[in-house]
């Protein structure tokens, strides 16, 4: 089985999606996990304020970010550390929205990544009440983790996907794609308003 991907998982400083204040990311080789990045990101200065909600959901505070890389930054080692991997999130619009927003916001290209929903994925694999990463990462046989750490969260972003390849018996994303009647999408930049 050569199920090769990277899992991706932002948390956000604010409701604004370009203020990602934390990434953790989790590289597949061969359905197996070979590689783990996680670290904070500082957000820009245009939406930097920590809204106590957000405080409360992932524990990362302003004063943890004060000497963090801005966007810009860590762009580099976060397009590095994906490579040509199809990126995989868990609800994958809201993450690529983060990538497109921080780069706009930032002016920095926006990475041309390939991309796969693993709620889509989880709906189309386990009859389960609700797909949220929780249920669905249980499903996969995934235990308990700190939902809403990005590191914990692109492993069991990883964990469904990999486990659906196995129940779906396809042996790369191509085929679990082909299988589940999904279809890899590709992140593009906001189109600029003229």
């Amino acid at each position: 089985m050569s199920v090769d991907f990277t899992a991706i998982d932002f948390e956000t400083a604010n409701n604004h999606p370009s203020s990602a204040c934390s990434v953790g990311m989790v590289r597949i080789r061969d359905g197996k996990v070979v590689e783990q990045a996680y670290w904070l990101i500082r957000p820009p200065v245009a939406h930097p304020q920590f809204l106590p909600f957000n405080i409360k959901i992932h524990g990362i505070t302003p004063a943890m970010v004060e000497t963090a890389r801005d966007w810009s930054g860590q762009l580099d080692e976060l397009r590095e550390f994906i490579g040509d991997d199809v990126t995989v999130a868990h609800n994958a619009s809201f993450d690529m929205g983060v990538i497109r927003a921080a780069c706009a916001e930032s002016v920095t290209p926006t990475p041309r990544l390939k991309y796969l929903c693993s709620v889509q994925v989880s709906r189309k694999t386990y009859e389960i009440p609700s797909h949220r990463l929780p249920l669905a990462a249980a499903a996969a046989g995934f235990g308990a983790f700190a939902h809403h750490d990005a590191l914990a969260d692109a492993q069991a972003c990883a964990a469904i996907i990999t486990d659906a390849a196995r129940r779906h018996e396809a042996g790369d994303v191509a085929q679990l794609v082909r299988a589940t009647g999904l279809r890899i999408q590709q992140l593009k930049a906001i189109p600029l308003k003229l």
